[in-house]
């Protein structure tokens, strides 16, 4: 074969590493590398030697190593066999990354696994040429942007899946709300993902989250976005869950008479607790809660004329205060008239009333 006088780059412009065509070389081989590049010189198997920007001679002087692998004929010229690998270490900011299918992640506010998909872009640059050569090139010719998004693939869809559950408990936010962290989410996730990067001979210098969906047809998006809806139509119209519940029992027990009064009491008492006048609006429904009637109505009420307490028409004292509310009561001896105050002469028959046993 013939022996390559001039060694020196002919890949595309979005290609990390790029291995030379030929391996037929000689002592007075030209190794030509351009600026943000490095070539690796692989002799079976191991690094021989790794050259910067500029015009290499590939001789012994250059390469003290190839003493030791080749045998120099007559006149100091030989040939040998070995791989030259170019190795770009300009900087690639848009390299596309997503999550080919779903993923699950639990809703941490809400307790209810929801599938999401999400996508963006990376940045990188080679900062170890030897390391990125040795663990990722290995056999292949050609090492591109589309083949380190594959390579990288099920690292970023498991650490995706893990710190986006991660951030979301530590936030305790819900997933429908994570397009508004989005820029946290970013940061998050390339301080998670760089190290690794590192042990490749990469440098993370950025990492974007563009997007992070759910389905819209997925029944459990559906549930929550419905369970949501509800919650903001509550605190619209300012009361919740536990509260539209009592006014239910409360509407159920007066128009079907289905509930005894202990049960709408503490409809009332859980009302106003939750308006925050708890034994003003209590004591209003459980005063409510007496005079209703298990049949579906209302019994009769009146005042007791010490507090002004609203109490039951038949009760004997006041749940308030205390007072008697049924008076002894006096009677015409002669006809049985009831009379009031102290009426001296019964105003039915006139029997005079003074002295008279009441």
């Amino acid at each position: 074969m013939e022996i390559m006088d001039v060694i020196k780059y002919n890949g595309r412009p979005d290609v990390f590493a790029w291995k030379y065509p030929g391996e037929e070389l000689g002592t007075w081989s030209q190794l030509v590398v351009n600026q943000s590049q490095e070539a690796v010189l692989v002799k079976g198997g191991s690094v021989a030697d790794v050259f910067g920007p500029g015009t290499h001679t590939l001789d012994t002087k250059n390469i003290p190593i190839l003493n030791k692998i080749i045998n120099l004929p007559f006149g100091g010229k030989s040939p040998f066999k070995a791989e030259v690998w170019y190795i770009n270490k300009g900087y690639y900011l848009d390299i596309k990354w997503g999550t080919p299918t779903p993923i699950q992640i639990q809703d941490p506010k809400y307790g209810i696994f929801i599938p999401i998909r999400s996508n963006g872009a990376f940045g990188i640059h080679v900062t170890d040429s030897v390391k990125f050569l040795t663990k990722l090139v290995t056999t292949m010719n050609v090492f591109d942007a589309e083949t380190v998004t594959k390579y990288f693939r099920s690292l970023y869809v498991t650490k995706i899946k893990d710190t986006i559950s991660s951030y979301l408990l530590h936030r305790k936010i819900s997933i429908l709300e994570m397009n508004a962290y989005i820029d946290e989410i970013s940061q998050y996730m390339k301080e998670t993902i760089c190290p690794i990067m590192e042990e490749y001979g990469l440098e993370l210098t950025s990492f974007y989250v563009n997007e992070i969906s759910t389905p819209e047809d997925d029944p459990s998006v559906e549930k929550l976005k419905e369970a949501l809806s509800k919650r903001a139509e509550m605190e619209i119209i300012g009361y919740n869950y536990q509260q539209e519940r009592s006014f239910d029992t409360l509407e159920n027990a007066v128009s079907h008479g289905n509930a005894d009064a202990g049960s709408v009491m503490g409809a009332g008492m859980g009302l106003g607790m939750g308006f925050g006048v708890g034994r003003e609006m209590g004591n209003q429904f459980s005063s409510m809660a007496q005079n209703i009637d298990l049949r579906g109505g209302y019994r009769k009420s009146k005042f007791c004329p010490q507090c002004g307490n609203e109490v039951l028409a038949d009760a004997k004292f006041c749940s308030e205060c205390g007072s008697r509310l049924i008076s002894k009561e006096r009677h015409c001896p002669q006809c049985g008239t009831a009379l009031e105050g102290n009426q001296r002469f019964c105003p039915e028959c006139g029997k005079r009333l003074e002295g008279e046993e009441i």
